[in-house]
């Protein structure tokens, strides 16, 4: 069914886990003038360890650790966070509810939110690694270490994509976290996360890894680490540490439904944390590698209806204009099946793999294309920031075999859209809305077909036969998706 998975577009941003906490003393966000230096990942001993193995020394191995993680609390004046501030990328779904970010109203005055989140010492002048969402739009914030010195603290970089912050207080000879290898890490493994949660300072809860590069709607380039240790508000930007005692991820997220834990949490992982972070005491910013593509996983219902023999690579949904990937010759509905000689298993470890190049870098892909196999160059550009879009309604409707009542858009609406096709979707029941389309989608090709007018909807369906599957590239929210329909043997016109 349709959920629009993202469609990648190498951008992401942030959100998600806060609560109430004491207020702070400095108004403002500043940048850090000194230049900053990370120190270098400790590789871990060996690739998977059973927490049994050493259950007897960790409980005195974390407390050592857990002295470098410290709670932070922020201040916001006179205003809540704006939903535009939200990159549109990183915002999830509505079932992935940000309601941990609201405050509690216990200890929050009109006009003033008071937040907890917690951080980790990375540097031992003062460097402490938190979550974007965590300092996004703040006017004061103060961090707390273990020993219960207070700090005003000033952020030093925030990079919304992967929910990546840094903040600078002014101390000396703090205890700095061991950093892991969060590439180690399997399903199974047993973790742990220190936090604050309620602002319970130091808290210890542990599970096991769920899943690792779980990939979801709205997560942009981030491949979260899946645990089911409980995370509560205060916890955003507290540390996910192994059985080791190193941190292999930076909590973010949970999955929702009433606003507390429910069993599912999401972590950043520590490698792709340390890498922004290390851009952003840097540059002051995140230099991100732009190919202009955007991809979604190719299942074997769409493979069917591509005519790939194997499920395999990452099938684009839209290429943009004046873009390098619009300059190598990708198009729309081909599927990238390797990159540089190596097979792309995942789709999302094409954008992974992107990401992680300088801008200007050159690369060749194998793409699949109508039943043939060819290979395209393309050079890296820098990511241009995105510009926001909005939709109206339009007149025209039609309805076909498929259950769909569809209109066309204006050539306004296509511009506002960033799309140069389109037809919208007034009303969806059978086929389609078993198949999780729904009114206010728009509907932009049949396969690789574009469809500009009602009827060409109809005519590149009939020169399928009945019975078959097609693959319908849908937006919804500014989000691009291909998904399977299998036709019906006989089909019924317009009504």
């Amino acid at each position: 069914m349709l959920s629009i998975r993202l469609a990648w577009t190498f951008a992401a941003g942030a959100c998600l886990l806060c609560a109430c906490a004491a207020p702070a003393t400095t108004t403002g966000v500043a940048p850090t003038p000194a230049p900053l230096s990370l120190p270098a990942a400790t590789p871990p001993a060996a690739a998977h360890t059973d927490a049994a193995s050493g259950a007897g020394d960790f409980p005195s191995l974390l407390a050592s650790r857990s002295r470098s993680v410290v709670d932070i609390s922020t201040l916001r004046i006179g205003r809540d966070l704006n939903p535009e501030d939200i990159e549109l990328e990183i915002a999830p779904e509505h079932d992935f509810a940000d309601r941990l970010a609201w405050p509690l109203p216990a200890s929050a005055r009109i006009s003033q939110v008071r937040d907890l989140a917690s951080g980790l010492i990375i540097r031992s002048d003062g460097l402490i690694l938190t979550s974007a969402h965590v300092v996004t739009n703040i006017d004061e914030a103060q961090v707390q270490l273990d020993d219960g010195r207070r700090f005003t603290a000033s952020v030093a970089g925030v990079d919304r994509r992967t929910d990546v912050a840094l903040l600078k207080i002014d101390a000396t000879d703090l205890p700095v976290a061991v950093i892991g290898d969060s590439s180690s890490l399997a399903p199974g493994d047993w973790v742990a996360a220190v936090s604050s949660p309620f602002g319970f300072h130091g808290s210890v809860t542990a599970g096991v890894v769920s899943a690792v590069g779980r990939v979801m709607a709205g997560a942009g380039e981030i491949p979260f680490i899946q645990t089911d240790v409980a995370i509560n508000p205060g916890s955003s930007g507290s540390p996910l540490f192994n059985s080791r005692a190193e941190v292999v991820g930076i909590n973010s997220m949970i999955y929702s439904g009433s606003g507390g834990y429910m069993g599912l949490s999401f972590a950043v992982p520590i490698n792709l944390s340390m890498r922004i972070a290390g851009e952003l005491q840097a540059h002051g910013s995140v230099r991100r590698a732009y190919l202009g593509a955007e991809f979604q996983e190719m299942t074997p219902a769409l493979a069917q209806s591509f005519g790939l023999p194997v499920p395999s690579g990452a099938l684009v949904v839209r290429v943009e204009a004046g873009s390098p990937a619009q300059a190598a010759g990708l198009a729309q509905g081909d599927a990238v099946l390797a990159l540089d000689g190596r097979p792309v298993e995942r789709f999302a470890d094409l954008p992974q793999q992107i990401t992680q190049r300088p801008p200007g870098s050159p690369m060749q892909l194998q793409v699949w294309r109508q039943g043939t196999a060819r290979m395209l160059r393309a050079t890296l550009a820098v990511q241009p920031t995105p510009a926001g879009t909005a939709f109206t309604a339009a007149p025209y409707e039609w309805n076909d075999g498929l259950g769909l009542s569809l209109g066309e858009l204006s050539p306004a609406q296509r511009l506002q859209l960033n799309i140069d096709s389109g037809l919208m979707v007034r009303e969806a029941g059978g086929l389609a809305r078993s198949e999780g389309i729904r009114a206010g989608d728009v509907v932009v090709a049949v396969n690789t077909t574009k469809l500009h007018r009602v009827e060409e909807l109809g005519q590149a369906l009939a020169r399928v036969p009945g019975g078959n599957t097609v693959a319908l590239l849908v937006m919804r929210d500014r989000r691009l998706a291909y998904v399977a329909v299998r036709l019906p043997a006989s089909r019924r016109g317009r009504s």
